[in-house]
């Protein structure tokens, strides 16, 4: 959800009010399966009540045909539906080795994205809302903020029924929050028939779209980007989720190859059978507890506490070896890990604090952002909730001026 109008995201209470009349005829709900089968996203048992390794840790199916799917499942305008579609898609892949790059960091979260896309009968291009929204990074939310890689509001959050405290933020769950968003995109459509609609919705607000709906009709087929009275950017958010979709269509019209990841490397959810550190999480798991850490941003302790989460997000392979490290008979006598169990359950009674306080990651680092293709620094400015002058002076910024691949300093260290 883009961060300039997010205070107009509140989900309603109320029963919303009968359309007017619309100037087309709404689109069928389209099938949740195409004629390229989804295999469910998958999930790890955990590994104290498995029988074997192999019930413990069921890596999915080949999926490097994602791309077909993804194409497969769009429901709105190809690539010369709108000029401004076009555009956006050259900009994207302007630098075509940088784009391809991006992709392949973001492809196991946009994968898994995908698969929740498929199970909610979702249109395939709201895959791409991570890109648009975060280029797919657990942002942290400061206070009244947005966070993660959907940019949720804190009240929105607790409308979806995610929770927030100072030891976990729901918005940074990778697997909480795919599904959480993708129930909301098919209520939307259910609605106003339209997934364009739909988007604007998600970036201007429920209340915002359904106010346009009522004053003007649904938006007709043509033009592909409604001549709407709205933001500018929630115009421009729709063209960009548009001309993602267009890349994937036409990679070769861009001059760009769309990269695979091997299954092994899928994304799945692995069930804890109790609390634990996520550096020893990584450790059972063989994979950089940084990695783990950004794939489970929403422990903002460093401390995977079932009491709020029960399962880690990690690579198949890696749930495998985690799954097999608690299987070993070293680790039997294992109940507590080492007394955080039984700590985080104590915790749970006493006050929770804020937001505002249980910073403890960005108390000491520094944040930076890698410029993506199209971005400008008044952008960068309203996402990270910093004022244009403070990014320059951090930067040592004559101007405005910023170019793909550049490392900008969000933060200093503190």
């Amino acid at each position: 959800m883009s961060e300039h109008l997010h205070p107009r995201r509140l989900l309603p209470l109320f029963v919303s009010a009968l359309l007017t009349a619309c100037t087309t005829v709404p689109a069928p709900r389209p099938a949740t399966t195409t004629s390229h089968p989804v295999q469910p996203v998958a999930a790890v048992a955990p590994a104290a009540v498995a029988s074997s390794p192999a019930e413990a840790a069921s890596a999915p199916t080949d999926d490097s045909n994602v791309w077909d799917r993804l194409r497969g499942s769009f429901q709105m305008a190809d690539c010369d539906g709108d000029p401004a579609v076009l555009s956006w898609a050259q900009r994207y892949t302007r630098d075509p080795q940088h784009f391809e790059q991006q992709v392949q960091d973001a492809l196991p979260k946009l994968i898994y994205v995908e698969q929740v896309a498929s199970e909610h009968g979702v249109a395939g291009e709201f895959a791409f809302l991570p890109w648009i929204e975060s280029g797919y990074r657990p942002i942290p939310g400061r206070s009244g903020r947005p966070a993660g890689m959907w940019q949720i509001m804190p009240a929105t959050a607790a409308a979806m029924g995610l929770r927030v405290n100072g030891r976990y933020d729901g918005r940074l769950d990778v697997q909480s929050t795919a599904d959480a968003v993708m129930k909301l995109l098919s209520r939307y459509y259910d609605e106003f028939h339209d997934w364009r609609v739909a988007d604007y919705a998600y970036n201007a607000g429920e209340y915002k779209a359904r106010q346009l709906v009522q004053g003007h009709g649904l938006p007709p087929a043509t033009p592909v980007i409604p001549h709407w009275p709205v933001h500018n950017v929630t115009r421009e958010h729709l063209t960009k989720l548009l001309a993602m979709a267009c890349v994937v269509r036409q990679p070769e019209r861009f001059n760009v190859s769309l990269p695979v990841l091997a299954p092994s490397q899928h994304l799945v959810k692995v069930q804890l059978p109790h609390s634990m550190p996520l550096a020893r999480a990584a450790d059972k798991a063989g994979m950089p507890l940084g990695t783990l850490k950004e794939l489970n941003a929403a422990f903002r302790n460093d401390i995977a506490d079932t009491s709020v989460a029960s399962y880690l997000m990690m690579p198949a392979s890696h749930a495998q070896q985690f799954n097999d490290a608690l299987l070993d008979p070293a680790m039997a006598g294992e109940t507590t890990d080492g007394g955080f169990a039984d700590h985080a359950a104590a915790n749970e009674a006493d006050p929770l604090p804020s937001p505002d306080v249980a910073k403890p990651e960005r108390a000491t680092h520094s944040l930076t952002h890698r410029v993506a293709q199209g971005e400008t620094l008044w952008q960068l400015a309203h996402r990270y909730s910093i004022s244009v002058g403070d990014l320059q002076r951090l930067n040592h910024l004559q101007g405005q001026a910023i170019h793909p691949g550049q490392l900008l300093k969000i933060s200093s260290s503190q």
